[in-house]
Parts: C-alpha cells; sequence; structure tokens
C-alpha cells in the first residue's frame, strides 16, 4: 500500500469528526483522471460471468483487510525498510526474529464476523518480499524463517471456519528480489523476475482451494506487458474460475480500488475503498491516530451509500495480535451491525445522498436515512422528487409521521434526542425507487422580492 505522506485527515475524515458536514453525493466522487475507468468494449458473456463472480462481493459490502509482515516485527510502519534506508541484509535479521503465536489468525477471523465483515484480504507478500506462505520458489518465506510454518494456510482456515469469504493481496513490487528493481532496464532480469512472480501467485492460486479475492497491489516498475499481466490473469482465472481480482496489476480487472479515500465511479464500475484505522496499514507502535467508531460506521454507510464496498484494515503486531484499539473500534462497529446491517447488505447506490447530518442505503423502494448528527425532534430531506407513502424507527418499528411538500420531506415527532448511537436509521418507504434533486430545489424555489 502505499504510505498516507501529504495526505491531510481532513480530506480522511472529512464525513465523519468533529463538525463533520455529512455524506453529500458531490464530494462522493470527484471528477476523475481522463480514461482512468475506461475499459475496452466486452462481450455480454465477459459481463455475464462478471455479474455471476462478483453476486457475493456486492451484496457483501464490507471486509477486513490484514497487513502482516517483518516490518510488524519492527513497529515502525510497513514502508519502513525503504523510507529508513535499511539495507537488505540487516532487514532480513527480521525474518529470524519473526515468531506470531499459533494460528494467531483465529482471533482475526473472529473479529471480523463479529463487526459484521463478510471477506478478509491478508498479504501473502508485501513490498518487503517475504513471503508469508510456504512456496518452493524462495528461503525468504514463513515456512522456512522464523515461524516455521505457513501462515497462509493459519489464515485460510480460520476464515473458512467462521464462514468468511478467503482473499489474497499479493505486491508486484519487491525491495527483496535482486531482480525487483533491475528489471525496468534489465530484459534477462526481466524474464526471471516476471517467472518467479507468476510462479508464486499459481502457488497462492494452487494450494489453498477456492480463493475469492485476489488483490494486487504497487506494479512498479513494470508496466502491464512488462509483467505479462493479462497472462497472469488468464492463468488465475483458469485455476481459479469464480475468483474477483483488481485493478492493480496494470489492467482493469474486476473492481477499482481508491485508497485511503471514498470515491464513487461515476461509471457505474465496481468500486472498494480501502483504509486504514489510524494512518498505517502494518503495525506502527507510535501510530495513535485512531478513526473513532463514529467515523468507521459513516464509512460503511457512505461506500454503501455509493454502491461500493468498505475495506477495512488491521496491523497485526508481529506476534499475531491485535492492536486493542482496533479491537474496541470493530467491536463497536460490530454491535451497530447487528442491529443495522440489514440496511448496508445486499443495498444498491442511493440516488438520495445530500444532506449535512445523515446518510443514505437504499434497497428497492425503500430508503435507510442514516442519521449520524441528529438533530432533535424533526428530521428534513430537501430535493425528494419520490413520493413517500410511509416511515419507521428502523430497530424498533416505531411509525414516524411526515410531511411532504413540493421541496421537502420532514420527519416529525422524533425524540430529541438519539435513539441510537452512533448513528440512528429512519427506514422510509417510497411509491418508486427514491430520487433526490436538490440543484432543482435550488432553481425552483420561490424566491421573495426585494426589499419584501
Amino acid at each position: 500500500m502505499i504510505p498516507n505522506h501529504g495526505m491531510s485527515r481532513r480530506e480522511h475524515l472529512r464525513w465523519w469528526g468533529a463538525g463533520a458536514t455529512a455524506l453529500a453525493a458531490g464530494a462522493l466522487a470527484p471528477p476523475l483522471a481522463a480514461g482512468q475507468e475506461k475499459q475496452p468494449p466486452e462481450s455480454p458473456e465477459v459481463v455475464a460471468d462478471r455479474a455471476r463472480r462478483m453476486q457475493w462481493w456486492h451484496a457483501a459490502k464490507f471486509g477486513m483487510f490484514i497487513h502482516w509482515g517483518l516490518y510488524s516485527v519492527y513497529g515502525h510502519h510497513e514502508w519502513a525498510m525503504e523510507e529508513e534506508g535499511i539495507p537488505v541484509a540487516e532487514y532480513e535479521l527480521l525474518a529470524k526474529q519473526f515468531k506470531p503465536q499459533p494460528n494467531a489468525a483465529r482471533a482475526w477471523a473472529k473479529l471480523a464476523k463479529q463487526a459484521g465483515q463478510k471477506y478478509m484480504v491478508m498479504t501473502t507478500k508485501h513490498h518487503e518480499g517475504f513471503c508469508n506462505f510456504d512456496t518452493k520458489l524462495t528461503n525468504y518465506c514463513a515456512a522456512k524463517q522464523g515461524p516455521g510454518r505457513d501462515l497462509v494456510a493459519e489464515y485460510v482456515e480460520a476464515a473458512r471456519a467462521e464462514g468468511l469469504r478467503v482473499g489474497f493481496y499479493y505486491s508486484l513490487m519487491d525491495w527483496h528480489h535482486p531482480d525487483g528493481a533491475r528489471c525496468a532496464t534489465d530484459e534477462a532480469a526481466r524474464r526471471r523476475f516476471v517467472e518467479y512472480t507468476h510462479g508464486l501467485v499459481r502457488e497462492l492460486m494452487t494450494n489453498y482451494g477456492k480463493i475469492d479475492v485476489l488483490w494486487y497491489d504497487v506494479d512498479w516498475p513494470l508496466d502491464p506487458k512488462g509483467w505479462e499481466s493479462e497472462k497472469m490473469n488468464a492463468m488465475v482465472f483458469k485455476l481459479q474460475p469464480d475468483i474477483i481480482v483488481n485493478n492493480r496489476n496494470g489492467v482493469p480487472g474486476d473492481f477499482s480500488t481508491p485508497e485511503q479515500e471514498i470515491r464513487a465511479s461515476r461509471s457505474g464500475r465496481a468500486w472498494e475503498s480501502c483504509m486504514t484505522m489510524n494512518d498505517s496499514w502494518g503495525y506502527q507502535r507510535a501510530d495513535d491516530n485512531w478513526k473513532s467508531a463514529k467515523t468507521l460506521v459513516g464509512n460503511v454507510i457512505q461506500c454503501a451509500q455509493g454502491g461500493g464496498n468498505y475495506l477495512l484494515n488491521i496491523g497485526p503486531k508481529g506476534d499475531g495480535s491485535i492492536p486493542e484499539e482496533s479491537v474496541e473500534r470493530l467491536t463497536a462497529v460490530g454491535r451497530w451491525m447487528d442491529k443495522h446491517g440489514a440496511t448496508i447488505y445486499e443495498t444498491e447506490r442511493s440516488r438520495v445522498n445530500d444532506s449535512v447530518f445523515a446518510g443514505f442505503t437504499r434497497k428497492g423502494n425503500t430508503l435507510y436515512v442514516q442519521v449520524a448528527n441528529w438533530p432533535g425532534s424533526k428530521v428534513a430531506v430537501g430535493g425528494i422528487k419520490t413520493k413517500v407513502t410511509s416511515a419507521k424507527l428502523f430497530t424498533t418499528g416505531q411509525k414516524v409521521e411526515l410531511k411532504q411538500e413540493k421541496f421537502r420531506v420532514q420527519f416529525v415527532g422524533l425524540p430529541e434526542q438519539a435513539p441510537e448511537q452512533p448513528v440512528s436509521t429512519i427506514a422510509v418507504e417510497f411509491e418508486s425507487e427514491p430520487v433526490q434533486d436538490n440543484e432543482w430545489t435550488r432553481r425552483e424555489r420561490p424566491r421573495r422580492g426585494v426589499g419584501v
């Protein structure tokens, strides 16, 4: 993953934090670079097969990312090897010190399930080049170094035991392999390194049964042609015909991956926002900039509102234990998801998305008004152009009185204090798919005359 240098916390938390405005549509999807989401035309058969493979993923909405490796022992951030200029020979010593407790992944999987997450994605190899799995292609791997066993196998077993889908993260960039940089200018090195890379991916796709997600990362220093990415994906799909892959090996794949921001696709392409709970992907003992549970719930809502998924990271320590701050926050998110999960899972992109105090998720003609900043006994939403038929508090079923006018809908007679924390939900039924147009309100709402 890419470190956060130069990215403001305000950008990361602009939706949910002290004084945050809420889930406004305009900021959901800023303009993308020209051609960013363009893809070559695909046959109906390819489109239908992707829909089949991704059906579970679109329903899931919420997953756990796990960054774990030698950097977890060092505890200085996952980019420490490069950013601190650590020599390879010195960094390699961490491989002998990496001795995690047995089956640490069981606690991760139990926490993921408790938090309401439906799938997991674990680092099999990060940029440092160390393989968390047993491989025949290098001795720089968990089975032949400090752990003395296959950590990926333990993770797969743990995820399946909790009924969670299994994903593998794989970094193409490699700071350890001797051809990892010179492959950009030396063709013989490129061929060796690409053969090595394809071989590792082949092992991952062969040795662990059915895998649901392959999550590539950082394709430096080659382009898709240099990585032979199309060939690599063809091999992946031959071995795992039901898998989905992301776009970070330089070809479009099945979904896009905005990082440390929530950016809905304007084209309708599948997308997943990956984020940290503090400012680090790997364990960083000094990083105390933790997002609140309210922020995390808000991010789940915002992703679902835009038709996307939320992949939330934990960075276990070197022994595999999860930082207590992560446990506390995911436990709190899980309490909310236990009651409100039906307003997140299997939802569709909402065409109501503009409010200063709420987000919106949707199933068919039902709109869930997710009120984070409870305004009191009246909640009003402007620009609604679809007729409302009824409303209720989601978790209790208590009827909510409403008044619909041309330019707004008001929900009245509500409690002065928020009925739930950190987000309260009003379920609203419409005659058809709810649509909001606040620009229409701005243009058409009558003005008063000057001096009146």
